[in-house]
């Protein structure tokens, strides 16, 4: 039985010298140049077993010209950590970077159906299964089309999950550092750290699968936007004026949905209540009663929505001071611009909120 297990042994000793005899003469060869000053660590995986520690700081220059023999008798190296070191110089041959980070083959293959769907704000992404390797092609596709100065707000899935303090960070400070480092960060911790990683795959995946044409520019924004700005633009060339009707349909309900996706049901029910979209319009003071908190404090959640649109579309604002401006210009008495007014205060507001009096008037309608 011993000499069974020996054998078995010596069989797996030989493959895995031949393995690594195969892979050094492969990484030697000047296609692969470029690899060499690397260290091994580059090509691990967060959830990687086994790794041979003592080999990850060290360079795929330096393991390939350190005897076999050398290698395998260093203190702490076994059999299944020499296998892993194996492993890391294959992934360094290949192409392509290793981890599949979003279950890409399965959101990407339309004929698998979707078993279960996610719950808003919570993707498949895994960071776990982000190598260095993979990370420096995310950096190098960020830079290389300058969308460096883009916010991790502007970007993120959604934000809720992203803490405020980094919603106006731009990307380009997280390009000079490795995974390893970004993990280190003061007040980096695993949220934050997925959220950094999952931004720079999103803009990766857009960027590198758009065909490059000079005379085209890939404008990277949330879905919602587009929509928006193409009725307003079309609004203003309009000789009439949009209607109530119109406001409610193509500005403050896809407004809503986005603040639904990016601070959660409680602020969205509370913005749909103060619009009025599904009944009369509410007031601070009828929300406040309602929730059994003070009115402080529905002004603090409401201020909320303003503070997501600046930094998800920062140029909202524009836009809805020149629907404004046509607004003044041709409006009369007969114009209801009362959904508007509230739409543009709760997303885009002033340097003055409602006034008391307007408040009251607001309370009033709704009673």
């Amino acid at each position: 039985m011993n000499m069974k297990l020996n054998k078995v042994t010596s069989v797996e000793d030989y493959k895995i010298v031949s393995s690594f005899q195969s892979l050094r003469k492969t990484l030697l060869d000047d296609k692969f140049a470029d690899r060499l000053e690397k260290p091994l660590a580059y090509w691990a995986l967060p959830n990687d077993r086994r790794l041979p520690l003592a080999f990850l700081g060290r360079t795929i220059k330096d393991l390939l010209t350190t005897p076999f023999e050398e290698l395998s008798a260093t203190p702490g190296i076994g059999q299944k950590k020499i296998s892993s070191l194996v492993k890391l110089l294959s992934r360094a041959t290949k192409d392509h970077p290793p981890a599949v980070p979003f279950g890409i083959a399965e959101l990407n293959d339309a004929k698998k159906p979707v078993a279960e769907k996610p719950r808003r704000g919570v993707t498949n992404f895994d960071p776990s299964v982000v190598s260095e390797a993979l990370w420096a092609q995310w950096q190098e596709t960020v830079v290389e089309h300058g969308v460096g100065r883009e916010k991790l707000g502007r970007l993120a899935p959604s934000l809720l999950a992203l803490p405020t303090v980094i919603w106006h960070t731009p990307l380009d400070q997280y390009v000079n550092h490795t995974v390893a480092e970004i993990r280190q960060l003061k007040t980096h911790g695993e949220k934050r750290v997925r959220v950094v990683l999952e931004v720079f795959y999103l803009v990766d995946e857009m960027l590198s699968s758009a065909a490059s044409q000079q005379y085209l520019a890939l404008r990277i924004v949330p879905k919602f936007i587009q929509p928006i700005e193409s009725w307003i633009a079309q609004a203003l060339a309009r000789p009439e004026l949009p209607t109530a009707e119109e406001i409610r349909d193509h500005l403050a309900i896809p407004l809503l949905n986005q603040i639904k996706v990016d601070a959660g049901d409680s602020i969205y029910e509370l913005s749909e209540g103060r619009l009025g979209i599904e009944g009369p319009a509410q007031s601070v003071r009828q929300q406040a009663k309602k929730m059994g908190v003070t009115r402080a404090r529905v002004y603090q959640l409401l201020e909320d929505c303003g503070r997501i649109m600046d930094v998800r579309w920062p140029e909202g604002a524009a836009w809805f001071a020149h629907l404004n401006a046509k607004f003044q210009a041709e409006a009369t008495d007969a114009d209801d611009l009362q959904l508007f007014r509230a739409t543009q205060e709760l997303f885009f507001p002033g340097k003055h909120k409602l006034t008391e009096e307007e408040d009251a008037v607001l309370a009033a309608t709704a009673d």
